[in-house]
């Protein structure tokens, strides 16, 4: 098997969007998911390598369902899910939010990801050569929150608690599970980052922000390990953000 088929949700635009390309000069086929087929249309039109484009609503089991079948009758089988899509809160106080905004971020950060999780593992545990690798984009927000950022910080907190249920679970079918936490990469989201973004002490300050390449090549290189070995959780972030120490 000279090829390998990876799956990239939200890969549409930012992270996504890079991964996909770097993982397809890297030789793998790749399926890109996510909510708007014209933005996969046009990133797989970058993409080296053979590409499906499935329109995917993560939060829908019915339209996850449809993306893993539709990419183990196109290629046969998955040696690569890259659980990407995520989406954030409006930036207020927790007790301002409603219970639709809450469940928004949920659905997509982590029932998205629990549901590829549960069809990656159908079809990784059941093929031959047997197993896989699923990468989680947890975000540093896994380790530290920012100020009014309840929804996405709870969900990535659970992302690493899915992460190492999944490596645990899936020892049994040569399926290895790791997670890749994100700080200030330089994408359409981080527009406002890098014009200014509240502190822990409520000022508002400019971050500084780092080439999204590099979260596409860390990714990479966690893929190309063999089975037997697993890049547990790994932070690629911009060195002068203010996450380790006071800030």
């Amino acid at each position: 098997m000279d090829q390998k088929i990876a799956i990239v949700t939200g890969a549409g635009s930012g992270v996504g969007k890079v991964v996909s390309i770097a993982l397809g000069k890297a030789g793998y086929a790749v399926v890109l998911a996510g909510r708007r087929a014209d933005a996969l249309d046009a990133v797989a039109a970058q993409v080296a390598g053979p590409t499906l484009v499935v329109p995917t609503d993560v939060t829908d089991p019915a339209s996850v369902a449809a993306l893993f079948s539709a990419t183990k009758e196109r290629f046969g089988r998955l040696d690569l899910l890259f659980n990407n899509a995520g989406t954030g809160a409006p930036g207020i106080p927790m007790e301002d939010l409603t219970l639709a905004e809450w469940r928004n971020v949920v659905d997509t950060n982590l029932t998205g990801p629990f549901l590829c999780t549960q069809e990656a593992i159908r079809i990784m545990k059941d093929q031959a050569p047997r197993g896989g690798r699923i990468i989680n984009n947890g975000s540093i927000s896994a380790s530290a929150p920012r100020p009014y950022s309840a929804p996405y910080t709870a969900t990535k907190h659970a992302i690493s608690g899915l992460t190492k249920s999944t490596s645990l679970d899936g020892r049994a079918y040569d399926i290895a599970c790791g997670q890749i936490d994100i700080g200030n990469a330089d994408t359409e989201m981080a527009a406002r980052i890098k014009q200014g973004i509240i502190q822990a002490d409520g000022t508002l300050k400019p971050e500084p922000v780092m080439d999204p390449q590099n979260v596409a090549d860390a990714v990479v290189f966690m893929a190309s390990l063999p089975l037997d070995a697993n890049v547990q959780f790994l932070t690629v972030m911009a060195t002068k953000m203010p996450f380790v120490g006071r800030g």
